[in-house]
């Protein structure tokens, strides 16, 4: 494969080194998949459904109220339509009941007729719900991909996290297991192979919202969805793609992030996340049209609510937490819905661990958490498990439920873990930008970003490749409807032109861009059309004399 030295030098950064591992990368119809009768309980698995179907039992799928939840309720829901049609699905409410199994919903399951359930996306540790759940005559199977670090509940589970699975790929998201589930039910009945691979654009919008590694199966499980999502005719996603202006044919992993995914989640941040399942199931005219309306204004109700809250949570830390290197912030009205997201603003805006905790029921505060990369959220809520009526999580967020009465321990606590972890490693204090290549004027050209898309599709484990470059500012100008956002000229060495554009934080390089003076900047490196001309464009991240 004949590539420019600057894509074998980012490709070898990224550990792919091998002829065979950088063909396999780069290919548009990669081969790297597993499987599914490698994932531990699989085929025990697979016989407890088909004998449910068998003996005319009825199945609920229980999801999650997320994009990964929805996405994968979505696909064992078509997948066994073929093979049954007493079937139904149930999501719990963020609001009501939260994340995972919930003995009232298993009554409300079993009160509907149900024999068998099947999880996506949860369940692994949820013992005494597993166990209530058998209590009430119901059998269970769980599949999920969450990180198991206590005990497994004591059912058939489906989990390439879980001790004992030596399952080749250990992070697919929720709905890369309900797909291999789904492999695995066609192998063993005879359905065609087209039944399963029709789902693939919901595995893309999965896997991608998810945030997993894209590397590995995903990366396979992604290509291959964004190509089936490009060319999909499930009425929900096509609609919704011409709701939000996306053409089809033309979207990116890019387009499923800051797009698609986000429209899914608002229906569960809202108001219900049956509404955005619904829409990837249903097939009518009109059900999709109301649908697609109604993902909309959750999502533009969603950005409104985000904006404010996260204004109110600015004034909070710079009033009351500016010294604190642990922002824990109590909000008495915050909608719950979006917590998550603003958790995230905080973080990135100030570079410190953040929580936000609401009023909920009992005297109790629900928190939802995110880190800075290179502390483990999980890790120091684990030293504070005895604060918590319940939490959960990972290395970058975290959600708990605790009595109001142990939040200034909480925030004390963890406020003094993480000065003892600055301590140790003071270059976590500071946000960097570094760059995956260092590059000189004659490397900047059309070819070299052709070649760096071949990269695609960019998320977690590969992100869009960053590039840094020395260059000369001119026409410097203003855009955006506060004049929140920079656009100039770019000179580089060579004297040729490269447009740049800052979006992020942009006033804060006013002074330097007016100083003439020549700079390095890092960003990443795009092509762009006007006119019938295509021309380059940095999107500049960073700036420095």
């Amino acid at each position: 494969m004949q590539l420019q030295p600057k894509i074998y030098e980012l490709l070898h950064k990224r550990g792919i080194t091998t002829e065979i591992q950088i063909e396999e990368f780069l290919s548009d119809k990669p081969q790297k998949t597993y499987d599914p009768f490698l994932l531990l309980n699989m085929e025990a698995g697979v016989d407890l459904i088909l004998s449910s179907i068998e003996e005319d039992e009825k199945i609920c799928i229980y999801g999650d109220y997320d994009a990964d939840g929805i996405t994968s309720t979505a696909v064992l829901m078509e997948v066994l339509s073929n093979l049954t049609q007493n079937l139904i699905y149930y999501i719990p409410s963020r609001f009501e009941e939260g994340y995972g199994l919930n003995c009232a919903a298993l009554d409300k399951i079993k009160a509907a007729g149900t024999d068998l359930v099947i999880t996506v996306d949860c369940g692994s540790v949820s013992c005494a719900e597993v166990e209530y759940a058998k209590d009430i005559g119901l059998k269970i199977l769980v599949t999920d991909h969450h990180t198991v670090t206590d005990k497994v509940a004591d059912c058939l589970v489906i989990n390439p996290m879980q001790p004992g699975c030596s399952y080749p790929f250990k992070h697919l998201a929720g709905v890369g297991v309900a797909f291999k589930l789904a492999q695995a039910i066609a192998a063993e009945t005879g359905l065609p192979k087209t039944i399963v691979n029709r789902t693939l654009d919901l595995v893309g919008v999965g896997t991608i919202g998810d945030i997993v590694p894209l590397v590995d199966e995903n990366r396979t499980l992604a290509k291959y969805g964004i190509r089936s999502l490009n060319l999909t005719q499930r009425p929900g996603l096509s609609k919704l793609m011409e709701g939000v202006s996306l053409q089809k044919g033309t979207v990116s992993s890019e387009n499923v992030s800051y797009i698609i995914v986000p429209h899914l989640n608002a229906s569960g941040r809202m108001k219900d996340a049956r509404i955005a399942a619904n829409l990837m199931m249903a097939c009518d005219e009109a059900s999709v049209s109301e649908g697609v309306k109604t993902l909309i204004s959750c999502n533009q109700e969603r950005k409104r609510m985000q904006r404010e809250t996260f204004m109110q949570c600015c004034a909070i830390a710079e009033t009351q937490y500016a010294k604190d290197r642990f922002l824990v912030i109590d909000l008495e009205d915050a909608h719950e819905g979006i917590t998550g997201i603003v958790a995230g603003k905080l973080k990135e805006t100030y570079h410190k661990p953040a929580i936000l905790v609401t009023p909920t029921q009992n005297d109790c505060l629900k928190g939802t958490g995110r880190c800075i990369e290179g502390v483990n959220l999980y890790e120091l809520l684990k030293e504070n498990e005895a604060l918590f009526e319940r939490f959960g999580g990972h290395a970058a967020a975290c959600g708990f439920t605790m009595k109001r009465e142990h939040l200034d321990t909480l925030r004390n606590n963890l406020n003094c873990a993480m000065d003892a972890v600055f301590a140790e490693k003071p270059e976590l204090m500071t946000a960097s930008i570094c760059a995956d290549l260092s590059l000189e004027a004659a490397d900047v050209t059309l070819q070299l970003v052709s070649e760096l898309q071949k990269l695609a599709p960019f998320g977690c484990a590969n992100p869009q490749p960053t590039i840094r470059i020395r260059l000369m500012p001119a026409a410097v100008r203003k855009m955006g409807s506060e004049n929140q956002y920079t656009k100039f000229t770019g000179v580089m060495e060579d004297g040729r032109e490269l447009q740049c554009v800052i979006f992020k934080d942009a006033k804060t390089y006013d002074t330097l861009l007016q100083k003439g003076c020549r700079l390095t900047v890092i960003g990443t490196l795009e092509s762009q059309q006007w006119n019938g001309r295509q021309y380059l464009q940095l999107m500049v991240l960073h700036a420095e004399e």
